[in-house]
Formats: C-alpha cells, structure tokens, sequence
C-alpha cells in the first residue's frame, strides 16, 4: 500500500495507549496492515507497531528470515499481531529468566541499547482475521515481540535501560555496522 512517516521519540503520540482492535478483517484494518509491513520492509526493521505511524491501536507486526540489521539473529516468523498480551514464563527450573541484549528502534534512530527482557514468554492476540494467535517464543524471538509490544502502552527501550554506559550511537558502540543504522 504505502511507506508512512515513522514517529521518533519525542514525539508525544509515542506514550500514548494504543486502544483495542474490535473489527476484524475490514478495509481499514487491511490497509494498516499493509501500510505497517510496506514502512517496516522500507526501513528494515525487525518489526513495526501501529503507534509508530501514529495510529492508536493495538497492531505490531514483526518477523524476518534474515535481518540486515541483526545478521546473527535466527529467523523470527513473519506475524500480525493484534491485541496482544504477554505472559512472561518460567524456564525449567521454575524461575523467570530475564536476559540482557541490545536493542535499536526505528522510533529511536542510530542509537542502541543494552535491554533486560523476558527470556521465555507466551503472546497471545488475534491474527488480521480474528483467528486467534498463541505462541511461545524465547531468546530474540520474545525480545522483539516485547519490543513491539511496549509501543502499544507508549514505552521506548531507552525507558528499560538500566545502564547507560550501555546506551549510545551506533556508529560509536559498533563501528563496524555501518554510519547510524537503527532497529
């Protein structure tokens, strides 16, 4: 459909609460859609929620087989998600796991930083159908669906950043990636 404008932080629609998804599969829900997976592809990104183009609803999508910008990321399976929800789980010894890695976002452009996330998690949600979704996802796969998904209740990643030694421009942190690549 069209590649829109992606939000950057600072911008006040980034902290609002996307709103819930009540119509499946209609015109208007479509062409978000694919306006969403058009900008993600066009800025290549690892994935892409609804209030980055300014829309406030509840609408990530995410997924690569090969990342440009993660190269040594397994593949994610391509995915729409609507009105998620994340449950974080326990690894085999019972406990919750969180793990640290890096993150860029196309909100946040040339910067990245050193993230605590769920380890393990499951999301559940709705495809564009209304078909329901339930996945369990670990190590980037739950990273990135985590990521997406504190856009839709207005957090950025620099707001998880728990040492800022750890935050910084990407030209700086890994010379070898490029000038200023982003998420």
């Amino acid at each position: 459909m069209a590649v829109r404008e992606i939000l950057k932080m600072g911008d006040p629609r980034l902290l609002r609460v996307a709103q819930a998804v009540t119509a499946f599969d209609t015109p208007e829900l479509h062409a978000l859609i694919a306006d969403l997976k058009d900008t993600m592809a066009a800025a290549q990104g690892a994935g892409l929620a609804a209030p980055q183009m300014g829309v406030d609803l509840s609408v990530v999508v995410f997924g690569f087989g090969r990342s440009q910008r993660y190269p040594d990321a397994p593949a994610v399976p391509e995915t729409v998600l609507i009105n998620p929800v994340i449950t974080p789980l326990p690894n085999e010894a019972g406990e919750l796991q969180e793990e640290a890695g890096w993150e860029g976002c196309l909100s946040v452009p040339g910067l990245r930083g050193v993230v605590h996330r769920h380890a393990r998690i499951r999301y559940t949600g709705f495809d564009p159908m209304g078909q329901p979704i339930d996945r369990i996802a670990e190590g980037f796969h739950a990273r990135v669906v985590q990521h997406e998904c504190d856009h839709l209740f207005g957090k950025l990643y620099p707001m998880r950043v728990r040492d800022f030694r750890l935050f910084g421009y990407t030209s700086v942190l890994f010379p070898g990636l490029g000038a200023d690549s982003d998420d």
